[in-house]
């Protein structure tokens, strides 16, 4: 997993420009979809599911503008069991929106609600240390992919297994244990017995508060 990714900003907002005009375009499969507040902060979440990924789109309506928007994506290089319960979160946001906490709301929305999360080859800065935050209030660790197998490496791992582009980082949802990962999703290499309990729950919708 590298930490090497650099998006241009502008790149970034052109395209949240453009899936702004399609989330208000009547006739258009993005246009309606249901939204809920998100919390006190003005803003709102349009959400929607398709072939097994979540899309999150953060609207600002005082801005008419999208703020960003974040999608759990299914990995292609993971087995067919673990893809019922890993996804790879990905996000983008506009440079004002940026350091206010947005992506670490979402992050824990799906999180909270169960939903356990796998990084993908490459992250960009800001992304690992959204995920280094998160590992201090959920259970984390780093996983192999190769060969489409999945094998536990811990929560820690030398720079060189780090680095590969087959080590990957999980975060695992509310009212998953270690255990109960590995036999859902034949991962190998794990301890049993771990801390913890409860049963995994499915992807919910973000609170209405």
């Amino acid at each position: 997993m590298r930490i090497d990714v650099q998006h241009a900003q502008h790149d970034i907002d052109d395209e949240l420009d453009a899936l702004y005009a399609r989330l208000h375009e009547r006739g258009h499969r993005l246009h309606g979809l249901p939204a809920v507040a998100l919390g006190d902060s003005g803003l709102i979440v349009r959400h929607r599911e398709a072939d097994g990924e979540y899309f999150l789109y953060v609207e600002n309506p005082a801005a008419r503008e999208l703020a960003g928007y974040t999608v759990f994506n299914r990995l292609p290089e993971i087995p067919r069991r673990a893809d019922r319960h890993l996804r790879a979160p990905h996000t983008r946001l506009r440079a004002s929106m940026q350091r206010r906490g947005l992506a670490t709301a979402l992050y824990r929305w799906a999180l909270d609600a169960g939903q356990c999360l796998i990084s993908g080859a490459r992250q960009s800065v800001g992304a690992a240390q959204l995920w280094n935050a998160l590992a201090h209030e959920y259970r984390h660790g780093f996983v192999d992919v190769e060969g489409r197998a999945l094998r536990y490496l811990g929560e820690a791992v030398a720079t060189h297994v780090h680095d590969a582009l087959h080590t990957r980082r999980l975060l695992l949802g509310r009212g998953w244990t270690l255990d109960e990962l590995a036999r859902a999703t034949a991962m190998t290499n794990v301890v049993c017995g771990a801390q913890g309990s409860g049963n995994a729950m499915p992807l919910a919708q973000p609170s209405r508060r």
